[in-house]
């Protein structure tokens, strides 16, 4: 990865800074910033493997330490029912952690909940599952997520996810509304200030259930080193049939501005 050239301490307090917020310094600069993956990728602050899932209630901020899988959470493949790295009880507020490899189901969400500049180095099942009712909100704050074989975020209960100054790379689908869960909801979700890397295959920001009246709003995407434009801002379905693609006035909601390709 290139990067415009700065003197080095002030880069590296600049760097430092940013990290702490969640934000990358290519996600901020975009006037310089580079061809291929504008995310600063955090170093881990040493590593810690688990065998059993973490719950968290309250606020906890692991200060960029690294977790991954160990015994029963050794899974890094598609195989559904894993167990999750971190269980996030309703409320509750994951703060400056990494996940690496091998992560499971990556975390789960209760209820409502945050999750602040989380990095996912390399995705397992996925990256996060929001399982919450009907008037949860979750919020994903900074961070990142790459090698992802299918999906980063699984919305299997209700409400609304968002996600802002998010960087994804190396993905088939950073977004997912559950097509076949057993109990089906109307679901939103808010893409603002997201630095997607293509791969030059088709991958899909957002997946929507149109028939069930989901909604995606997209604001701010920058979508580097897809030429051939194979990345799908947002994908519709009928469940699990794919219906079409593209901006709407109903359901995915976005114009051709909204979209940066660099």
């Amino acid at each position: 990865m290139t990067s415009a050239t700065r003197p080095r301490t002030r880069r590296r307090a600049l760097t430092g800074a940013l990290a702490t917020l969640g934000l990358s310094v290519g996600m901020i600069m975009t006037t310089q910033a580079p061809t291929a993956s504008a995310a600063t990728w955090p170093t881990p602050n040493g590593s810690q493997g688990t065998s059993s899932t973490i719950s968290v209630s309250g606020t906890k901020d692991y200060g960029m330490k690294r977790f991954y899988g160990t015994g029963d959470l050794a899974g890094d493949g598609q195989e559904e029912g894993q167990d999750p790295i971190f269980k996030l009880a309703d409320g509750a507020v994951l703060k400056n952690v990494i996940l690496g490899a091998p992560a499971a189901d990556g975390i789960h969400c209760e209820g409502s909940c945050t999750l602040q500049n989380v990095w996912w180095e390399d995705v397992g099942e996925d990256a996060a599952t929001f399982r919450g009712g009907t008037g949860a909100t979750y919020h994903v704050i900074g961070g990142g997520a790459k090698k992802a074989a299918d999906k980063v975020f699984q919305h299997n209960g209700g409400g609304t996810l968002n996600i802002s100054n998010f960087a994804v790379q190396e993905f088939k689908t950073l977004y997912r509304s559950c097509g076949d869960c057993s109990t089906q909801y109307t679901r939103k979700v808010n893409l603002n200030t997201i630095d997607v890397t293509g791969t030059g295959t088709t991958a899909r920001l957002v997946g929507i259930n149109v028939n069930r009246n989901d909604v995606a709003t997209l604001r701010g995407i920058t979508i580097r080193n897809d030429s051939g434009r194979k990345v799908v801002p947002c994908q519709k379905y009928n469940n699990n049939t794919a219906v079409g693609s593209g901006p709407d006035s109903k359901n995915c909601l976005y114009s051709t501005s909204d979209i940066t390709y660099r």
